[in-house]
This record gives structure tokens, sequence and C-alpha cells, in this order.
């Protein structure tokens, strides 16, 4: 079996398609990134947002409680 491409000048070439070739490997790289950047920020985001929501209903009961508390005193 030989090789397809003797030499790198040739393999970055790809046959006189190199331009295209090297072109749809970079947008495909590109996309993937900014899909993995986006899938992380809104992970941050969702996580972030959770949070908030679970402070605030922490904070909702222990209204809940102090009221019920100061209810309760006769």
């Amino acid at each position: 079996m030989s090789p397809a491409f003797h030499s790198w000048p040739q393999f970055l070439a790809m046959g006189g398609y190199g331009f295209f070739v090297w072109l749809s490997v970079f947008v495909v790289l590109l996309v993937m990134g900014v899909l993995v950047g986006h899938s992380i920020y809104q992970r941050r985001h969702l996580m972030a947002m959770i949070s908030t929501k679970q402070d605030r209903e922490q904070r909702i009961m222990a209204a809940r409680k102090r009221k019920q508390s100061a209810g309760a005193r006769p």
C-alpha cells in the first residue's frame, strides 16, 4: 500500500482542492466550537437561574415561618 501524498505540500494542496477542503474543515471546527461555547454558556445561565429561584423560595419559606410564629404568639 502506498501513501496518497508523498510530501506535506502535496497533502496541504489536496490535489488542487486544498482551499475547499481546509475551508470546510475550518468551518466545521468553528461551528463545533461555537456550539460547545454556547452550550457552556447556557448551562451556566441555567444553573444561575435555578440557584436564584431556590434562594427566592427559601426566603419565601422563611418569611412564612416567621409570619406563622409571630401569629402564634399571644
